[in-house]
């Protein structure tokens, strides 16, 4: 596979705390010259994103985010307001400790709520691998599949870890048909991205990949 077939499939994100508005232009930029799938972005930067990228890059939020305990109003309001503003696609966080109490049909009916709010928009549900079993995993997939979602999502970023290879593979073995997977998560290398897909992942959530991108193009000189 390569690195053009790679970037096609990479959510290029910044999420940090501090980012700038000229921090997010710069992603965009990037996302634009590299063929990136989109750009993941703080909701708070939404509007002025698409407004600046237009039809030339998609515009990727996150809601609930990191933590995933706000309310499932709070989460479709957060919803309606990211996709009024011009996202493209929504990242959401599910209620982990609805999943640890066994509440599956409230993490259904919430993950169906926001999809509704999503309209015809793109939605991925993380569901923070590193911090359940693999038990839980399994339901998820079961839950994000009955809920209608487009992704079952690895990782925030934010929590003890990310994505491996292990929980990937697990993934696709037990999403129904339609669910597609995303990667995120410590994918430091072009050989992650490609094992990662290679085990089934169809986007990867990662800023590191654009950046061997521009590394290569500078030392390639032109």
């Amino acid at each position: 596979m390569n690195l053009n077939e790679i970037l096609s499939r990479c959510d290029h994100t910044l999420l940090a705390q501090t980012a700038t508005w000229e921090d997010i232009k710069g992603i965009i930029d990037d996302g634009i010259a590299f063929g990136t799938a989109s750009v993941c972005i703080p909701p708070s930067y939404v509007r002025a994103a698409k407004e600046y990228a237009g039809d030339r890059l998609k515009i990727c939020t996150v809601i609930g985010f990191p933590n995933g305990y706000n309310t499932t109003a709070t989460k479709v309001f957060e919803t309606a307001d990211a996709v009024s503003g011009g996202a493209d696609e929504i990242d959401m966080v599910i209620n982990i400790g609805h999943l640890k109490d066994k509440r599956y049909d409230d993490i259904q009916a919430e993950i169906s709520a926001i999809k509704k709010a999503c309209g015809d928009k793109i939605l991925k549900v993380i569901i923070e691998t590193c911090l359940l079993t693999d038990e839980e995993k399994v339901q998820m997939c079961k839950i994000v599949t009955a809920a209608g979602a487009d992704f079952i999502k690895t990782s925030t970023g934010f929590s003890t870890g990310g994505a491996t290879r292990e929980d990937v593979k697990l993934f696709s073995e037990n999403v129904g048909e339609g669910v597609l997977i995303k990667a995120a998560g410590g994918i430091a290398s072009l050989a992650d991205a490609e094992d990662f897909i290679a085990l089934g992942a169809s986007r990867l959530g990662t800023s590191r990949v654009v950046k061997i991108a521009k590394n290569e193009k500078n030392h390639s000189g032109y």
